[in-house]
């Protein structure tokens, strides 16, 4: 079997035996159709399920979870497979069943082997998805301008406390410094040639850890935007919770992503969800989400 998560900052491939024994893993380039485009995405696919084929051993499923694909490219999920199928070196898979869905998916089924839940994704993006018999409800996830609580939202709001800071036109902060030390800056000039770069998504979400850092040594205005980060993903969740009608039920919530290594983020999530649905059950992968689109892949020869 062949899992396969495609994300907005990597893309990470897993070859595992029938029983879900991971055999090898490997990473490429991102694949968020959004950021990327269907065929720099196909490319980094392809890459990464060609770092883990073996010569021996037939593969019969793969399954590929990918960001924006159950949103506006539900409709490209033939072309995707074809643009995939055409990089040389993964005639292997091309004969096998292959399944493309969300990442949503993987990552709620990497948490957990229930059907019904919700999962509460923030790395790069963010997005809160739920699913509850025949129903699904589906919050945020419209892409970086929009995602409030995602990692680069996070690192846009320290960006700009940075440039208010050395402009005089806000108050200091610990960001500051711990950028100009972390990224070897010399002046004002070398920051923006950083994070306008062609990689300014990746960039300006990775401000976020910084963020976070200057929280953790008691930066007051750091920590109001890791709160804020909590809040707003904890809504997210809670309007999924109350769509599915989940609010008076034991139900599981699986939390993944990079922004959940905060403990200011994931302490307000907990609290702001538990105010308004007390028997709320959370739980956080210890591994990565391509551990779900492994099991999917399983799943699929049944």
């Amino acid at each position: 079997m062949i899992g396969v998560d495609g994300g907005g900052t990597k893309t990470i491939a897993a070859l595992a035996n029938l029983a879900g024994k991971i055999l090898k893993l490997a990473k490429a380039g991102p694949a968020n159709l959004r950021n990327v485009g269907v065929e720099k995405a196909a490319q980094n696919i392809a890459l990464a399920i060609k770092k883990v084929l073996l010569k021996k051993g037939k593969i019969l499923s793969t399954f590929i979870g990918l960001a924006a694909v159950e949103e506006e490219y539900k409709s490209k999920i033939r072309k995707i497979k074809k643009e995939i199928s055409k990089e040389k070196g993964i005639s292997k898979i091309s004969k096998a069943k292959i399944e493309i869905g969300s990442d949503q998916i993987i990552a709620f089924r990497t948490g957990t082997d229930e059907k019904e839940g919700v999962v509460l994704i923030s790395g790069t993006g963010c997005v809160a998805r739920g699913w509850k018999g025949k129903k699904e409800a589906k919050v945020s996830g419209w892409g970086y301008l929009n995602d409030e609580g995602s990692g680069f939202w996070a690192g846009q709001k320290g960006f700009q406390v940075i440039l208010k800071e050395l402009d005089g036109r806000g108050p200091k902060t610990k960001i500051t410094k711990l950028i100009f030390k972390e990224w070897k800056l010399k002046n004002k000039e070398d920051l923006l040639k950083k994070v306008y770069s062609k990689n300014s998504i990746l960039r300006t979400s990775s401000i976020s850890r910084i963020v976070d850092k200057a929280s953790k040594m008691g930066d007051k205005i750091a920590t109001s935007i890791m709160k804020e980060v909590g809040k707003e993903l904890a809504q997210s969740a809670i309007s999924v919770i109350k769509k599915l009608n989940f609010k008076n039920q034991r139900f599981p919530l699986v939390l993944v992503g990079q922004m959940f290594k905060s403990k200011t983020v994931l302490s307000t999530v907990k609290k702001e969800i538990k105010k308004v649905v007390p028997k709320v059950r959370f739980l956080k992968p210890k591994v990565e989400p391509v551990i779900g689109a492994v099991k999917l892949a399983i799943e699929n020869l049944k």
